[in-house]
């Protein structure tokens, strides 16, 4: 396995431990649950509107983004996923409703089909727990990015979404949360914020004016001023769940026993 492949596993298991206590053999199972390795060019279709699909994508390179089309071609971006985020988690229980998802720079991800996931959390119940907070995470990223859309200005939305692009980044080894490789384009940006792409080279230059941020050509954006950047963002972390601890939370899925070795050895197999 490419270590940059098992790099985004591992880095996905980190983030389903930091909220959910997992022992050695549920960590083992995932970092080793079947897996087939996939690479797409920029601005590609992953799941295409209205896909069943029948596996969940890990992102191990490049940016993903979920979006929304309307009828005349236009998408709505409605969230980003770096290294080590699990795109499309809730296919696993809606495989018919998939979200749609694009390349939005070249990428590289990791399919892992539907009926491991399950298997795992069949027999690991505390698995079905950490993959339900993500899920939830997921859905707190969407619904802050809701009010941005509905109640902030433009200005104030960009500032938002380069706070969180870089807690995500940071929490993904890919930057800091002030110095990161910028990787989408305007054009994403304007598709994520609601706005032209007109629209967003204006704020950005609003936002370097006042030495907050600064570009160079090589898309390495600088926040120079993380203070005043939250501020016009009104950025508050909390909804990303960075900062949780596994053992704030109760179990959701209680554990009736241990495998025996006949099960873990049919679950290896792929037979559950």
């Amino acid at each position: 396995m490419p270590y940059s492949t098992h790099l985004a596993i591992q880095i996905f298991v980190e983030r389903l431990a930091s909220r959910t206590k997992l022992g050695k053999e549920e960590i083992d199972t995932i970092l080793h649950l079947p897996n087939e390795t996939v690479t797409a060019g920029g601005d590609r279709d992953l799941v295409r509107p209205g896909e069943q699909v029948d596996h969940a994508c890990l992102v191990v390179k490049g940016l993903v983004g979920r979006f929304g089309q309307m009828r005349d071609g236009r998408r709505q971006i409605t969230a980003f996923y770096v290294a080590g985020h699990m795109a499309n988690l809730q296919s696993v229980v809606f495989p018919s409703t998939a979200q749609s998802l694009q390349a939005l720079t070249p990428v590289t991800i990791i399919k892992m089909p539907h009926y491991a996931l399950k298997s795992a959390v069949t027999l690991f119940p505390a698995l079905a727990d950490a993959f339900w907070r993500e899920c939830a995470v997921d859905a707190c990223v969407l619904a802050q990015w809701v009010v941005n859309l509905g109640r902030k200005s433009a200005v104030g939305r960009l500032a938002h979404l380069l706070a969180e692009l870089g807690l995500r980044l940071e929490e993904a080894g890919l930057g800091t949360k002030t110095k990161y490789r910028l990787q989408p384009t305007q054009l994403h940006l304007a598709d994520a914020l609601g706005l032209t792409n007109v629209h967003v080279n204006r704020v950005f230059r609003e936002l370097r004016d006042a030495n907050v941020v600064a570009t160079s050509t090589d898309r390495m954006l600088d926040i120079l001023d993380w203070d005043a950047l939250v501020a016009i963002g009104e950025f508050d972390r909390d909804y990303l769940h960075i900062d949780t601890k596994p053992w704030k939370f109760p179990r959701i899925v209680q554990d009736d026993g241990a495998l025996g070795s006949s099960e873990m050895t049919r679950f290896q197999g792929g037979a559950l």
